[in-house]
C-alpha cells in the first residue's frame, strides 16, 4: 500500500513539474559561439549540426578564410572560417591551421535549406542563448559585413554579435572563393 501510495505522489509530482516547464519555457533562439576571440550568435533556425573538428583536405588558391574541405556524413562541405571571415582574426594568423585547433574547435554547419555546403569553423561553443538574456542592443559596427545583424549585449556587459545565415549564403564575397 504504501508503494502504491508513493508511486501515487511521484506522478503527482511529475505532472506538476510539467505543466510548470511548459508554462515557464523559454525558447533559445541562438547557438552562441566564440570565434578569433569574439562572441557570436548563430541563429538556431538556420544552423545544422555541430561537427567535432575534423582531417580536412586544403584547396590551393582560394581566400584566407577558406579553409578547406571536410567529409561529414558522408558529403563534402566547404570549411569557413568564421573569424578569419568576420575580421576577428587578422589574416597573418590564419597561416598554420593547425596551431589554431584545439579540442575545443567545431564545425556548425549551415541548414539544409540554405543550398550551400558549408561548415563555419569555430573555437569553441559557449551554450544556447535566448532573448531574454540580453539587456540591450549595442551601436552596430561601421562597414560591417551585410550579414552581421544585431549586435546584443548581455548582463555580464559581453557584447554579441548575432550573423545572419541567409544574408551570408548570398554574399557574392561569401561564394567567391578564389584568391
Amino acid at each position: 500500500m504504501a508503494k502504491r501510495q508513493s508511486l501515487k505522489d511521484l506522478q503527482v509530482r511529475l505532472a506538476a513539474r510539467l505543466a510548470a516547464a511548459k508554462s515557464e519555457a523559454i525558447t533559445a533562439s541562438w547557438l552562441a559561439v566564440e570565434s578569433g576571440g569574439r562572441r557570436f550568435l548563430v541563429p538556431l533556425v538556420q544552423s545544422g549540426e555541430i561537427f567535432s573538428w575534423t582531417n580536412l583536405q586544403v584547396v590551393p588558391y582560394t581566400k584566407s578564410w577558406y579553409v578547406g574541405v571536410a567529409s561529414l556524413r558522408g558529403g563534402l562541405h566547404g570549411v569557413v572560417d568564421l573569424g578569419l571571415l568576420s575580421g576577428a582574426v587578422a589574416a597573418g594568423l590564419s597561416a598554420r591551421v593547425s596551431e589554431r585547433v584545439t579540442s575545443e574547435s567545431r564545425l556548425v554547419s549551415l541548414h539544409a535549406a540554405m543550398g550551400v555546403n558549408a561548415v563555419l569553423w569555430i573555437d569553441r561553443l559557449m551554450g544556447l542563448r535566448n532573448p531574454a538574456m540580453f539587456e540591450r542592443l549595442a551601436e552596430s559596427e561601421p562597414e560591417a559585413p551585410a550579414w552581421f545583424a544585431r549586435r546584443l549585449i548581455d548582463r555580464e556587459g559581453h557584447v554579441w554579435q548575432e550573423l545572419n545565415l541567409q544574408a551570408l549564403t548570398g554574399d557574392t564575397e561569401f561564394l567567391a572563393i578564389a584568391a
